[in-house]
C-alpha cells in the first residue's frame, strides 16, 4: 500500500468537496491557497525554496498567488497527478509526501468548527507514530520540562528530556503527529502540572 499516493487522492476529493473558499488550519489560507502551495512545492522549484527560507519568501508568495488565480479544477488535477516526470521528487513520493499529504488533508478537514477525527486503517499507526516522534523532538525542543508521547496502547516515547517536571501527551498517533506539526485542532489528553501543561501547549511548534 502506498499511503502517500492514497492520501493524495483522498486530499483532492476532500478539497473538491469543501470547495476553494473553505477555511483551513493554515492561518488565513483557503483551500485554494493551500492547493496553490502544494502545486508550487511540486512544480515550481524556482520558488519552492521560499517555503523554508524566509529571505526568499517574497518571491514564493508572488508565485503562489499567481498559481492560486488559476482554475481550481486544474489545481486539483495537478495535485492528483503529483510531481511531474522531470521532478526529482517523483521517485521519492512516499518518503517526501506522506506527512505533507496527511497533515494538509487534516488542515482542510479540520478548518471549520464541526470536525471529527477520521477512522484510519491500522496500517497508518506505525508511520504516524514515527512522524509524531520525529517531529516531536523538534516541536517540543524549547519546552522547559520533559515531554512524553503516549499511544492508547501504552507505547511511549520521550521526545524532550529536560529533567524536573514531565508532561505526557496521550492520543492516537494521528493526533500526536498533528500536534507535533503545530496543529491545535486535535484530540489529546495532556497531564502534568497546570503550568507545565500550559507551557507545552503554548509552544511555537512550527517548523
Amino acid at each position: 500500500m502506498k499511503l502517500a499516493h492514497d492520501e493524495r487522492l483522498a486530499l483532492v476529493v476532500t478539497m473538491a468537496e469543501f470547495g476553494p473558499d473553505a477555511p483551513t488550519l493554515c492561518g488565513e489560507w483557503t483551500v485554494r491557497d493551500l492547493a496553490a502551495h502544494l502545486v508550487l512545492r511540486e512544480r515550481r522549484p524556482d520558488a519552492a525554496a521560499g517555503i523554508m527560507v524566509s529571505a526568499l519568501s517574497g518571491y514564493t508568495e508572488l508565485v503562489q498567488a499567481s498559481i492560486a488565480r488559476g482554475s481550481f479544477e486544474d489545481l486539483l488535477e495537478q495535485i492528483r497527478t503529483g510531481p511531474p516526470v522531470w521532478s526529482p521528487m517523483r521517485p521519492f513520493d512516499e518518503q517526501l509526501n506522506l506527512a505533507e499529504m496527511f497533515v494538509h488533508h487534516e488542515d482542510v478537514r479540520r478548518g471549520g468548527q464541526d470536525w471529527e477525527p477520521r477512522t484510519l486503517d491500522p496500517v497508518w499507526s506505525g508511520p504516524l507514530w514515527t512522524l509524531a516522534r520525529r517531529m516531536g523532538r523538534r516541536a517540543y525542543r524549547r519546552a522547559s520540562c520533559s515531554v512524553v508521547l503516549e499511544r492508547p496502547d501504552g507505547g511511549r516515547s520521550t521526545v524532550r528530556s529536560a529533567g524536573g517536571e514531565t508532561v505526557v501527551l496521550r492520543g492516537d498517533p494521528a493526533e500526536l503527529a498533528l500536534h507535533a506539526f503545530g496543529r491545535d485542532a486535535v484530540r489529546l489528553e495532556a497531564t502534568g502540572s497546570d503550568q507545565a501543561v500550559q507551557g507545552v501547549m503554548s509552544l511555537d511548534r512550527g517548523i
